[in-house]
This record gives structure tokens, C-alpha cells and sequence, in this order.
């Protein structure tokens, strides 16, 4: 971990170093980084509700990878970081409309998605897994094996894991939430036998509530790139999206966020 800590100490240098000689113009054919540059601040939007990519901490501050992220991003714009949560089904209008100017809320890229904003990364790749207290749905290899009649699942209103249960489970009881709490709950209270969550969620999860019975076995039922999303009208700012984490990834700044957010939940399961 030393070793990554140093490394990420260099990249944060390397990300910074030119921060000084920023234009105080940029491009009218760029309104979103425009837009940034001119307030002094880069808004972010969120759901706040995916913990470990997005959380509150017991002060009500937003915490997680992706906002890690997010401040590493408004650090090397030279500007202020100011988070906005919004319901994750709503994060997409609100990036559309110019409420916020960047989404980071483990938001998976998929054509739809791509079809109203642009992308940028992954920047992570996870997959899909049941939080259950049920060790037969926990092994599942695959969607096949879930769809049934008396199958009840909860979902996050909104997610990728909402339309694999209606297209691929099209025979199982969907519930949603529009809070992953609720939907833990639910589980947790046999009101349904699983939650369907991306895999950083479930390992949160199961290694937050050692005593509700969960199993902390997973089945990667799907691939999730993980991704930026970004307002479709402004090349600039994509183009300096994708040239950031590409620094973030050659300089293992991400292997260095993965191991504070993700590592000691994926030792737990491992156990």
C-alpha cells in the first residue's frame, strides 16, 4: 500500500503541474467546459446512494470512489468541487439540462444511456450480483436460473440491473426502490429473496451488515463498464476527460482509489 501511496502522490503532481497556465478562454464550441471554467466550479451529480462509489458518511458529506474522482477531476481543472445528489434515475435530465455538468454515480455505459450523453472510460468494470440470504441465488451462473415464477427481486429504480430483470427475468416479481438502503431492507426482512446491485454494492453490503444473514458469495452475471458521463455537445471537455484518466490509469491513480474503497471489502469476501 506504501508503494501506492507514493504513486499516487507522484500522479497528483503530474495531474497538476500545468493547472497555472490554464487559458481564461475556452472555445465557444465547448458551453460545458466553458460553462466550468467561467463559475469556478465543477459540478458533479450523483445519487449518493451506492456506497462504495457514492455514500453519505454519519455528517451527511458525500464520500466514495467516484467522488474521490470527481475532486481529483475539479483539482487538475483548477476549480471548486460542489456535488449535487439526485435520484439516480434522474441524473441523466439533470446533465441534459445543465443542472450539473459531469455524472459520477456508478453509472454503467449501455447503448441507451450513450444515446442521450457521452461517455468517457470505463474507468472501472464491474458486474452484476444478488445481495441475498440465500446461498442457491447467490451461485447463480446466470439469468436462466433466477427467472422464475416465484422469484421476488428488488432493483434500483432506474439502474442496469432493472432492465436485465424485465428483459432477461421477464417471469420474476420486480420491486423497485430509489434507494439501495430500502432495497437492503427488504432483503434483509425476507419481503424479497434478493437485491440485484452492481458488485462493488454488494460487497458493501454484506461486509456493512455482518449480521443480517447475507452471503458473501457473488456471481458476476453481467459486464458493467463503468463510466463518466459527460453533456453531448462539448468535445473539449470529453477529449480532456478521456486524456485524465488516461493519466489516472497509466500512473495507477485508480489501482490506488480500487484499494481504498474496494480492498479490504474484497478481502472480507474472500474470508
Amino acid at each position: 500500500m506504501n508503494k501506492l501511496l507514493k504513486i499516487f502522490s507522484i500522479a497528483i503532481t503530474l495531474l497538476f503541474v500545468s493547472i497555472s497556465s490554464q487559458a481564461a478562454q475556452v472555445s465557444v464550441d465547448a458551453p460545458a467546459m466553458s460553462r466550468i471554467v467561467k463559475s469556478g466550479q465543477l459540478v458533479v451529480g450523483t445519487s449518493a446512494n451506492q456506497p462504495p462509489m457514492s455514500m453519505l458518511d454519519k455528517s451527511g458529506k458525500v464520500v466514495g470512489f467516484d467522488m474521490d474522482l470527481a475532486g481529483l477531476m475539479a483539482q487538475a481543472l483548477g476549480v471548486k468541487l460542489v456535488t449535487k445528489q439526485i435520484q439516480f434515475d434522474k441524473l441523466l435530465d439533470a446533465l441534459e439540462s445543465g443542472k450539473v455538468d459531469v455524472v459520477l454515480s456508478n453509472m454503467t455505459i449501455n447503448p441507451s444511456r450513450n444515446m442521450r450523453v457521452a461517455f468517457v472510460g470505463p474507468y472501472m468494470t464491474s458486474g452484476k450480483c444478488l445481495i441475498t440470504k440465500k446461498e442457491n441465488l447467490a451461485q447463480a451462473d446466470d439469468t436462466e436460473e433466477l427467472n422464475l415464477p416465484d422469484m421476488n427481486l428488488v432493483v434500483l429504480k432506474g439502474s442496469t440491473s432493472e432492465d436485465i430483470v424485465r428483459t432477461l427475468m421477464p417471469n420474476v416479481k420486480l420491486a423497485m426502490v430509489d434507494d439501495i438502503d430500502k432495497g437492503v431492507k427488504m432483503v434483509a426482512d425476507d419481503k424479497v429473496g434478493g437485491m440485484m446491485a452492481d458488485y462493488p454494492v454488494c460487497l458493501h453490503t454484506v461486509s456493512s451488515n455482518p449480521d443480517a444473514g447475507f452471503i458473501s458469495v457473488f456471481s458476476m452475471l453481467t459486464y458493467e463498464p463503468i463510466g463518466v458521463a459527460l453533456p453531448a455537445n462539448d468535445p473539449l471537455l470529453m477529449n480532456w476527460t478521456t486524456n485524465f484518466l488516461e493519466r489516472l490509469d497509466k500512473t495507477e491513480t485508480l489501482e490506488v482509489l480500487a484499494d481504498k474503497w474496494l480492498g479490504n471489502l474484497i478481502k472480507d469476501a474472500a474470508k
